[in-house]
């Protein structure tokens, strides 16, 4: 096909090219669509396909495009998330009995993504109730990283990592609250963006039947998803702003600039690895790598500093706060037992699992106690930003793991250069910039053999721009995403 090389392109360099009519968007919608038709019985990455809608809004971008309209996504090929709501598709968040569900209207960002000239081309693959860094469900099964398909794309944003991957489009939409933005991302080698907590309005990414009501759920948020660090500004642009329906939000409009645009400029604090959960070789050899590659092109860069708030510390309350969030719907019976063995635990008992005991337990005293805490936090990272313009961190200790569905969840483990550990302790890394509310940028620091690592750039509060800043001049500078060897061909 003529518009094959735009399979891996970015998106800014596919929208100046449709912009110029080099190409149309019809060409690269049905470009998007032909792969997917032949790749993804593999990789199962999208879930529900919308491809007539898709190029029914394909010849009317080109419609626009010949009529000189410009708008920032216009005639671009994205994917969407399951857990979006888009009017006249299933969402389910992976509840079997939810499968028959139809959102009656798009979610506030899709509409933004789609008044900005956005082509959806369908929904990506989720675990249950987004609850987990694989992402497979009983209605639509098992998505696979393109990388090596016995193992996670991570989740639960898995199948829109997966699809960007895989060159289904050049952008998507994701959200995340235990880094189910930046988790996939990092386990396919692409970029994502965790946006600072409240930027993005999240009206529409609703579990079903639950209507679609303004709603910010402590901890989460939703943000973009690329190839490309300069993409995640072009989509997280059209995605931010106030919900209309909710009144004194407009300052949120107003992020500051970048604090550079020169990488030297920048002053960096690097961590690779911390006893609590530490990270194995090869996600910690890649960030020290990328400490080495930014000192020798003058970047000032830290690898420690009495500033940071201490790891272990806000890991707990972390936890604790995630679980009081994520246990509130629980019955009350189930509610009953939890608290009897949060009762049960030893007063010194400081592991993540029973932080995450104690969290699934909490009363309302307790949380506000915790959120108290929080609010201390917060003011730790700010003077640690006085002295810093990025932390930059790991967002998983390992890279992608094989498939392991077991029900327990409890009961699953994670290696770690050879040591056991618990499964849901991966949460601790990215609750590092999640408790906060800070913005957090995933980049891709090449592979290790064959599987992507990566690290996040965690910035100031509302300082999204400086995150994605650095991310863009890191990529610029050392490179970015690799194409999974079994999915390069552009065809």
């Amino acid at each position: 096909m003529a518009s094959s090389q735009w399979t891996f392109a970015t998106a800014s360099e596919t929208a100046k090219a449709l912009a110029h009519r080099e190409v149309s968007s019809v060409e690269l919608t049905q470009l998007a669509i032909d792969r997917i038709q032949r790749h993804d019985d593999k990789i199962n990455a999208i879930c529900v396909r919308d491809f007539d809608r898709a190029l029914d809004a394909a010849r009317s971008a080109d419609a626009a495009l010949a009529r000189g309209e410009r708008r920032p996504l216009l005639g671009l090929p994205l994917t969407v998330k399951e857990s979006f709501n888009v009017g006249g598709l299933p969402t389910t968040w992976g509840f079997p009995q939810q499968k028959n569900f139809i959102a009656a209207e798009d979610a506030l960002t899709v509409t933004r993504v789609k008044d900005a000239g956005g082509i959806v081309l369908g929904k990506t693959n989720v675990p249950i109730a987004l609850g987990d860094w694989q992402s497979t469900n009983d209605i639509y099964g098992t998505t696979n990283n393109p990388y090596d398909l016995a193992r996670t794309p991570g989740g639960s944003s898995g199948g829109s990592a997966a699809a960007l991957a895989a060159g289904y489009g050049a952008l998507s939409l994701g959200s995340d609250i235990g880094g189910s933005l930046r988790v996939p991302a990092f386990h396919c080698g692409v970029t994502a963006h965790k946006p600072t907590y409240g930027l993005v309005p999240t009206r529409g990414h609703t579990p079903p039947p639950f209507p679609p009501l303004p709603n910010e759920a402590d901890l989460a948020v939703v943000g973009p998803m690329a190839r490309s660090a300069a993409d995640l500004s072009l989509l997280l642009e059209v995605m931010a702003g106030p919900d209309p329906l909710e009144a004194g939000k407009a300052y949120r409009l107003e992020l500051p600039t970048a604090r550079h645009t020169r990488l030297q400029d920048f002053r960096v604090l690097v961590v690779a690895s911390d006893p609590l959960l530490p990270t194995d070789s090869a996600v910690r050899g890649a960030i020290e790598r990328l400490a080495g590659d930014l000192a020798k092109v003058g970047v000032r860069v830290a690898g420690e500093s009495p500033l940071l708030p201490d790891f272990a510390a806000s890991s707990r309350l972390y936890m604790r706060m995630l679980h009081a969030f994520l246990g509130a719907t629980m019955p009350p019976e189930a509610y009953a037992r939890v608290r009897e063995k949060a009762a049960g635990l030893p007063v010194g008992a400081a592991s993540l699992a029973a932080e995450t005991l104690r969290g699934l337990a909490f009363s309302h005293r307790d949380w506000v106690h915790a959120s108290g805490a929080r609010a201390g936090l917060r003011a730790q990272w700010r003077l640690l930003f006085e002295s810093f313009d990025a932390v930059i961190c790991p967002i998983m200790p390992t890279p992608a793991f094989p498939h392991d569905h077991s029900d327990d969840m409890g009961a699953r483990r994670i290696t770690i250069d050879g040591v056991d550990h618990d499964y849901g302790d991966q949460l601790a890394w990215p609750g590092i910039a999640t408790l906060p509310g800070l913005p957090a940028t995933q980049i891709p620091l090449g592979l290790a053999e064959g599987l992507p690592v990566g690290a996040q750039i965690v910035g100031p509060f509302l300082e999204d721009r400086t995150a994605l800043k650095l991310a863009e001049l890191i990529e610029r500078e050392f490179g970015g995403f690799t194409p999974p060897p079994m999915f390069s061909g552009q065809s």
